[in-house]
């Protein structure tokens, strides 16, 4: 990770920013509201970002030269402690598929809000989510309520996956639709994370 930054020659008004040292954080970023076009970005500020690959998918498409290949690759990053992003990319290779979801999922970083909205717990600590939220994604809606300490992430594994790296520990889910179709469901997830931060009151960082 050190040796992508050291190389890094920012592209974007916001990514020089970031390099002279103007922009401190990626709180700063993000509260500013301006795009992030860079993955380094985030390199920069989250060097410890794990990934997680939830789906890869042949993608064939007739032209006239014949019939077309592709890999769609989804991705799921987090640093296991508030930090989330979800992406998809698309090539004639995988590992080059992989890259491009992780970039992109960089892209859509995003803080969420973690507090304690349970009423059977109300322990103030930040290992859930502040209230009811829920996220949709095609025909896949998945609802996220607060659970008290110790129940864990009730969920399927694409779901743990997500709000695991997202550093959410306990949690109790509901979902409707065509909850097998990963990219829908772990983009639902995120979604539902997403919602959380339209809270004002009750919840913590």
């Amino acid at each position: 990770m050190a040796f992508e930054q050291d190389v890094w020659i920012p592209l974007t008004g916001l990514g020089k920013e970031v390099a002279a040292g103007k922009i401190k954080s990626i709180d700063d970023v993000l509260e500013s509201g301006r795009p992030i076009k860079e993955p380094q970005i985030v390199d920069y500020f989250i060097p410890d970002l794990e990934d997680e690959v939830l789906d890869i998918n042949m993608v064939q498409r007739m032209t006239d030269s014949g019939r077309r290949v592709k890999f769609r690759c989804a991705v799921v990053v987090g640093n296991r402690n508030g930090y989330i992003g979800f992406g998809q990319g698309k090539d004639a290779q995988v590992g080059n598929a992989i890259k491009k979801a992780i970039d992109d999922a960089k892209l859509n970083i995003i803080k969420i809000k973690r507090g304690c909205g349970s009423w059977e717990c109300a322990c103030g600590e930040a290992h859930s989510i502040p209230m009811r939220v829920t996220g949709r994604a095609g025909s896949v809606r998945v609802t996220l309520i607060p659970a008290p300490q110790g129940i864990g992430l009730v969920t399927g594994d694409i779901g743990k996956k997500v709000l695991q790296l997202a550093g959410v520990h306990d949690v109790w889910t509901t979902s409707s639709g065509n909850t097998r179709t990963t990219i829908n469901y772990a983009r639902a997830t995120y979604n539902a994370l997403q919602q959380a931060n339209l809270v004002r009151k009750g919840g913590q960082n």
